[in-house]
């Protein structure tokens, strides 16, 4: 690392802690802390939002599973606009018009609190070990670049974080993610174009090195479940799609920050569209490294070295001065982008759906500095699971708890699902659906997880039943627990009988809604 790297690098994280400060003045209520007074421009709310979708994890992961094999993981990403094109419009201004901030008020109008509880529960675990994940990853990578101990990388980083978060809020957090998007997209295309033009040959013989080798396709197209396959991604890809979009916490929040449904809406289309050629882009990364590295005299790469690492090989290696503090700037600001915003949303959700539930009477200035405290705990939080995934490296003792936080937050996306589409469905029959659902995601990830429990570097499935053991792959896990919260959940509302639902917390209501004013 060359000076000039060193002081970009810490630059965009100053960037980071002035844009905090300087929206700090404005946060004087919870709907600006929370959701920006509403005010925000759609098209700064939609990079955001593509900002919150594309981590760190996206940085590394992508290029690295791109050079091992094929673009298989982008089919997931691929889905997402394919399910949501229609839906968005559905579901962007159900949540504006149903909730005052969390998403998981919806569950509870629909269901009751036992369903908002759950799942506002199911997302602050999620998020915790996706910061962990996020931290680890992000922390390994800047460590190496910048030669300073990882725990002082995420010292550094996570009170950024922190700091960004409790003085900016929403509108910080936003702006912030307008930059960081930016120096994403500018960093990769930056990547692309040395990849291409740093071989003998140019682009003919990166694609010819490519093509040879299958690099660009999406395959195995097996009828199989228990590989990771094309038919595997597509289901999972509907899945996380409904999941992100309709109730991620983290997006549904940006929804509300916008003007109004129509600006709303925008915003949403902004964040899905971009989100998939930022996705594609790295994942073409991948495949040009693996070009770069295996065209005729090229440089030859240490013995050893696995697929995830050759990306920040490269950058550490092969960019010249400047670039390299830009990309390296441009990674650590992924996971600034995706990591605010959890925090902001954990702290909401604290606020409206336990706070305010058992201190009814407070005025707003008392959620405010709840909400700040709430900001600082979360982010001391992250910083503690972070260190723990370090000093245990993602296994061991985490690995197992967090397939517990699988288990406890199985089928999310049936809830809402049985939630939009049914209302015939009700609480009694949703519980059981739930039940259900746990049960099997209990049976699946013990019986299909293997951890380093013991520190002994031999790792064990939790629960071995030999050939009863979940033998599908694991991104089923959640497509199978979202179903059968659907299909047992509509079943067992049959059991009880209840009202029909309300017209407008379903589709229904926007479907008659949308017909009413086209008969005008």
């Amino acid at each position: 690392m060359h000076w000039i790297d060193y002081i970009i690098v810490v630059a965009s994280i100053a960037a980071a802690i002035g844009m905090g400060m300087y929206f700090a003045r404005r946060q004087k209520d919870t709907s600006t802390y929370f959701a920006g007074g509403g005010k925000i421009p759609a098209w700064a709310v939609g990079i955001s939002i593509f900002a919150t979708l594309i981590s760190s994890v996206t940085f590394l992961a992508y290029p690295g599973a791109a050079y091992a094999d094929n673009w298989i993981l982008l089919v997931q990403g691929l889905m997402v606009p394919i399910v949501l094109v229609a839906l968005i419009g559905v579901i962007v201004p159900l949540f504006r018009k149903v909730i005052r901030l969390s998403t998981y008020e919806y569950f509870e109008r629909r269901f009751g609190l036992f369903a908002r509880l759950y799942s506002s529960l199911a997302f602050t675990l999620g998020h915790f070990s996706k910061a962990g994940t996020v931290f680890f990853l992000v922390s390994m990578a800047l460590a190496t670049f910048l030669n300073i101990n990882i725990y002082t990388i995420v010292l550094v980083l996570g009170i950024t974080i922190i700091i960004l978060t409790l003085m900016g809020g929403m509108e910080a957090i936003v702006w912030m993610d307008v930059v960081q998007g930016a120096l994403l997209i500018g960093g990769g295309i930056i990547c692309i174009l040395i990849l291409m033009f740093g071989i003998e040959g140019g682009p003919s013989e990166l694609f010819r090195i490519a093509a040879e080798n299958n690099k660009i396709d999406f395959g195995p197209y097996d009828w199989s479940l228990s590989k990771l396959c094309f038919l595997v991604m597509v289901l999972n890809g509907v899945f996380y799609a409904l999941q992100k979009y309709g109730t991620d916490q983290t997006i549904v929040q940006r929804y509300l920050a916008a003007k109004n449904d129509r600006e709303a809406k925008k915003a949403a289309y902004i964040g899905v569209l971009m989100s998939v050629p930022i996705w594609a882009l790295f994942m073409f990364i991948g495949t040009a490294l693996f070009a770069y590295y295996h065209a005729e005299g090229a440089p030859l790469l240490p013995e050893g070295l696995k697929a995830d690492e050759v990306f920040p090989y490269f950058i550490a290696h092969e960019l010249p001065v400047g670039i390299r503090g830009l990309i390296i700037a441009a990674l650590a600001a992924a996971a600034i982008s995706s990591l605010d915003s959890d925090l902001n949303c954990i702290s909401a959700i604290a606020v409206q759906d336990y706070y305010q539930r058992f201190r009814r009477h407070t005025d707003d200035q008392t959620q405010l500095r709840f909400g700040k405290w709430m900001v600082v705990v979360a982010g001391a939080g992250a910083i503690g699971v972070a260190c723990l995934y370090i000093f245990w490296g993602g296994e061991g003792v985490l690995g197992a708890l967090f397939s517990l936080y699988a288990i406890f937050s199985a089928g999310i996306v049936g809830i809402f699902m049985l939630g939009l589409f049914s209302r015939r469905a009700n609480k009694q029959g949703l519980y059981i659906g739930i039940a259900a659902a746990v049960l099997f995601t209990a049976y699946a990830v013990l019986t299909s997880t293997k951890v380093d429990i013991h520190g002994t570097g031999v790792k064990e499935t939790l629960l071995d039943l030999g050939d009863w053991n979940f033998s599908h792959h694991k991104y089923m896990l959640g497509v199978y627990s979202h179903l059968i919260v659907l299909v047992v959940g509509y079943a067992a509302s049959f059991l009880f009988k209840t009202p029909l639902a309300d017209k407008e917390l379903t589709i229904y209501g926007y479907l008659e809604e949308k017909g009413a004013s086209g008969k005008k």
